[in-house]
Formats: C-alpha cells, sequence, structure tokens
C-alpha cells in the first residue's frame, strides 16, 4: 500500500507540473501581443525553434513562444516567474549542452530579435540576440566597420557574447564582452532596463555569466572598429604532417608578435583517417612576409587562401567544425599558457590514439583538438571587472576539445572520454610547467558537468550570488539551466 500510495503521489505530481506548463504556455498566448507567436509541437516553427545545431542538446519543450517586442518579452518572463515552469531562452542554438538554452518546459526563441542597427557616427551597432555572427558581418559588410565576434559560420550572438568570445579580432581589442557598450536587458521581475558600465553590479555580472542568468538580453549594443578587407581561409593538411602542423604552430604561438594575426589549428580524426584544417587568418588584404612561411611550405590537400570581406572569410570556414544531421556534438574546456612542441606533441599522439580507439564504438566518430593562439594581452583592453574570467593577469588560450557521434546511446560514455582527455591535457601542460590546474574554464566550451566555481572562480561567485539576491530574489533564473550562481 505504501508503495503504491508512493506512486500515485508520484504520478500526481508529474501531472501537475505538466498541466502547469501547459498552463503557462496558455497564459502567455493569452498575454502577448499579435507581434509575437506561441506554438506546438507538430507545427514547423514549433521544430525551428527547438532546433539546435547538435541534437544532443535539443529538447521537447511543451511549447515554444517567439517575442516580437520588449513588453512580450517581459510579459512571458513574468508569467514564467509566477508560476515556476522550466524554461530556456534560445539565441542561435549553437550550444552543445542540455538544458542552456533548451527546455522540456517553455521555449523562448528569440529569432525575431534580428535587427542591426549602425549608430550615425558608426561606433556602436545594436545588435538582435535571434542573429548569428554570419549576419551581423554581412550587414556591416561595406560599411567599413566590424565587430569582435564569432570565428565559425553558425554560432549565434547572445550566448557567445555573455560566456566571453573570442575572436579573429582579440588579440587587437580584447574579448566580445569587452567590446559592449551596453545591454537591453528584460530583468527577472520582467522590469525593462539598459545596462552599462556605470550598473557596476550587473554590468559585472553579465559580461561572463549572463548566459541563463539576470535576465533576457533584447539588443547588444557593441563597440565597433575598423575593418577593410581581409587575408585567409582554410587549408587542409594529411595527418603524416603532424610534426610539420606541430612545428608551426608553436613557433607562431610562442613568437607571433603581430597582433592583426590569427590561426586556429585542428588535429582531427574522422573517417578513418588523421588529418588537420587550419585556419589562417590576416586582418589586412595580404600578410607580411614571415608570418605564415612555415604553413605555407607544408604539402596541402585543399587550400582556400585568399583575399576578401571579412563576411565571405567567415562563410569559407564551413568545414571547420563538420557535423553532420542528427549528430550529438560536444565541446569542453582546458585553459593553457601557450603551445610549445612538447604540448602539442602530445595533442597529435591524443589524436592518434584516441581517434582510431573510440571510433571502434561509432563508426560516425569525430575529433578535433583546436588549437587557438592568442596574444596574451588581450585581457587588457578593458580593465572594469567581469565575471570571466577570474582574473585579468595573464591571458590564457581557449584550448576547445571537440567530439561528435551519431549514437545517442553511448552519450555518457564518449563524454567521459572527453573529460579524460581534458584532464590529460591538463596534466601534461602542468608537467610542462604551465601551471593551469586551477585555471577557470572558458563558459562558451565547458561541459554542463563542470562545477560553477571552476567557471567564475570563487570570488566571482561568491560576488554573483550577491548580484542574484538584489536582481532575481525569487531565483526564476534558477528554472532554467546553465552554469547557475544559486548553489
Amino acid at each position: 500500500m505504501v508503495l503504491a500510495y508512493t506512486l500515485v503521489l508520484a504520478l500526481s505530481a508529474l501531472s501537475a507540473q505538466a498541466v502547469s506548463v501547459s498552463d503557462a504556455c496558455k497564459q502567455i498566448a493569452d498575454a502577448i501581443s499579435s507581434s509575437s507567436d506561441v506554438y506546438y509541437p507538430g507545427s514547423t516553427q514549433y521544430d525551428a525553434d527547438i532546433y539546435h545545431w547538435s541534437i544532443a542538446s535539443t529538447q521537447n519543450a511543451t511549447c515554444s513562444v517567439e517575442p516580437g517586442t520588449v513588453e512580450d518579452v517581459s510579459a512571458i518572463v513574468k508569467i514564467v516567474g509566477e508560476t515556476g515552469v522550466p524554461f530556456a531562452v534560445k539565441g542561435g542554438g549553437h550550444a552543445t549542452n542540455q538544458n542552456f538554452s533548451s527546455t522540456t518546459g517553455v521555449q523562448i526563441a528569440m529569432s525575431r530579435f534580428k535587427d542591426v542597427v549602425l549608430s550615425d557616427d558608426k561606433s556602436t551597432v545594436a545588435v538582435g540576440p535571434g542573429l548569428i555572427w554570419d549576419d551581423v558581418y554581412g550587414a556591416l559588410n561595406g560599411t567599413g566597420v566590424n565587430v569582435v565576434g564569432g570565428r565559425v559560420p553558425g554560432v549565434g550572438v547572445a550566448g557567445f557574447v555573455l560566456g566571453g568570445g573570442y575572436s579573429y579580432l582579440t588579440s587587437q581589442y580584447g574579448l566580445t564582452l569587452d567590446n559592449v557598450a551596453a545591454f537591453d536587458l528584460v530583468l527577472p521581475n520582467g522590469t525593462f532596463t539598459t545596462v552599462t558600465p556605470a550598473d557596476s553590479d550587473l554590468w559585472f555580472a553579465l559580461r561572463g555569466a549572463g548566459a541563463g542568468n539576470f535576465g533576457v538580453v533584447t539588443t547588444f549594443h557593441l563597440i565597433t572598429h575598423p575593418q577593410g578587407q581581409v587575408w585567409g581561409g582554410i587549408i587542409g593538411i594529411d595527418g603524416s604532417n603532424f610534426d610539420l602542423i606541430t612545428a608551426a604552430a608553436a613557433r607562431f604561438s610562442l613568437n607571433n608578435t603581430d597582433k592583426k594575426a590569427a590561426m586556429i589549428p585542428a588535429y582531427q580524426y574522422g573517417a578513418g583517417a588523421a588529418f588537420a584544417n587550419i585556419v589562417l587568418f590576416y586582418d589586412g588584404p595580404t600578410p607580411p612576409a614571415g608570418i605564415f612561411d612555415d604553413w605555407l611550405a607544408i604539402p596541402t590537400t585543399s587550400s582556400d587562401l585568399a583575399t576578401r570581406d571579412f563576411a565571405s572569410f567567415i562563410q569559407a570556414l564551413s568545414a571547420l567544425a563538420p557535423i553532420a544531421p542528427a549528430t550529438h556534438a560536444y565541446f569542453a574546456s582546458v585553459m593553457l599558457q601557450d603551445y610549445p612542441v612538447a604540448l602539442l606533441d602530445f595533442f597529435k599522439e591524443r589524436t592518434l590514439a584516441l581517434g582510431p580507439s573510440l571510433a571502434q564504438n561509432d563508426s560516425d566518430f569525430f575529433l578535433s583538438l583546436y588549437v587557438e593562439p592568442f596574444d596574451t594581452s588581450y585581457l587588457s583592453y578593458n580593465d572594469a571587472p567581469a565575471s570571466w574570467p577570474d582574473s585579468r593577469t595573464r591571458g590564457l588560450q581557449p584550448t576547445d576539445v571537440y567530439f561528435s557521434w551519431k549514437d545517442g546511446s553511448l552519450e555518457e560514455f564518449f563524454l567521459d572520454a572527453m573529460r579524460q582527455t581534458v584532464v590529460d591535457i591538463r596534466n601534461k601542460a602542468d608537467e610542462l610547467g604551465q601551471d593551469v590546474g586551477d585555471a577557470v574554464e572558458y563558459p562558451n566550451y565547458a561541459l554542463s558537468s563542470t562545477p560553477s566555481v571552476k567557471v567564475y572562480g570563487e570570488d566571482n561567485l561568491k560576488r554573483l550570488q550577491a548580484v542574484q539576491a538584489v536582481i532575481d530574489p525569487k531565483k526564476v533564473f534558477a528554472q532554467t539551466g546553465g552554469f547557475k550562481i544559486d548553489v
């Protein structure tokens, strides 16, 4: 009898929750204006609203809502707060962690916030959270200015900015979160405000911990910088030349002083072969002699190097992170000091060992270890405190471990392998004297299992909790996912 009674209570609770979410959807539909819409399973627009780049992060929401005005965002936030239902806010849908921008509750899709408005003096541009960086670069093409934004096609604006943001322009201008002039924000109580550096607590909180905490950004006001033609593209290199890749990447990481130059070498394995795709970039029509000579001397399997506008350069990079339909894909973060030969040799060895071994479990398995060297001064361009990173004393390199596979039943198996790969790389770096064992992880790459203190740092987490107590005392945004601060 006790077991039966417990089961009845459990089923009743589940039923109540389902009714509660459905009721919240109906309340939202009744409250919003004709500029917004609620969608349900079975509709094409619902499918678009819950879609994520990685199937691993897609969930079946009870309903989706596309707000079309700030006032409707406010109404929606009030209703999810009052009803206590789970919800998520989706910008571009590039998050790979489940619950970060997906939910089984109310999916708020910001896809109608897609304006790009350049100020009269071209010093700032207002950008909607429903955009991907491809859209922003395309809109700014020909204006003579650009923003510090994403590096590959398909990446959304919203989560990228709020989590930090590394760009091909970062060595020149800093992180994307350091190139924000203001945020238009709907607070957890539904109030609208514009957050500027004068609002020290919220300014600190949004810049690093803004995704899934403190409210919904409805416009990002980004600082612009002069932009002309650029040089670059992708070169493909066979895995038999990994040693040449290692030597070239190490020399660039340790010796390059030209902040207009950037690169992303990737040690990769897929379809039974080891190979590399290397992005080379120079913020100008022609790179000075010597910067990329090591790379240009390596035999290539393909090359797309050219002088072109920035938007066209980004569009040419779709091969950097290949992903097939219905693929489970994840990023994992490990911050490093630099990339000496001994460390990159370890990347090579891990790729050649892990690739064939893990592919035995899923023939569609793909592995990529992305090397991302920036000038170590990149944190010096803005001294305003931010919730990420926890220290600006040294600019670490945001190395990305990327795995993808098809078989969803192997999720934990591959995630465990990713976590171990991160540990192995970090241990190797410490063995080489880098002292990165206590470094916080990059929010936009970190796995969801990463403790919040490991993302924000202990002191920043305490300050974030103090800000939350004032801004979100009812913990409305504890109902959504992300790296939470109410822990």
